[in-house]
């Protein structure tokens, strides 16, 4: 049951927090398009691990990620008045980078489909 539950946490502060990067966030360092992929909150809702995949070139990446990290505390007041828990979880942003992988990949295997074709 209790992982039921965390499951629900973590889709519901994903949620959340997109919607709050998307619209209330105002930092001018954040000039890339930012995907929260991913949130797991430890079992005692203490902690939150969200996983953020930012688009952009390199240096976007990082002003973006800055900023995003600056903001956490404000990000997470203002999931704290949208969600009703005991604890909002203190939030630890981790750059995602799974995307570009997946899109290195595609790009390997279309090579080798090319040069097999040849």
């Amino acid at each position: 049951m209790a992982k039921y539950r965390t499951g629900r946490i973590n889709e519901e502060m994903k949620k959340e927090i997109s919607a709050i990067i998307m619209n209330g966030l105002k930092d001018p360092r954040i000039t890339a398009m930012i995907t929260i992929t991913d949130v797991e909150v430890t079992s005692d809702l203490r902690y939150a691990k969200v996983y953020a995949s930012i688009f952009g070139t390199e240096q976007q990446k990082e002003e973006s990620f800055l900023g995003l990290k600056n903001s956490a505390g404000f990000i997470r007041r203002e999931v704290g008045k949208r969600i009703q828990l005991r604890y909002v979880p203190e939030l630890i942003f981790v750059m995602d980078d799974t995307i570009d992988k997946g899109m290195h990949i595609d790009e390997l295997i279309r090579k080798a489909n090319e040069q097999k074709g040849n």
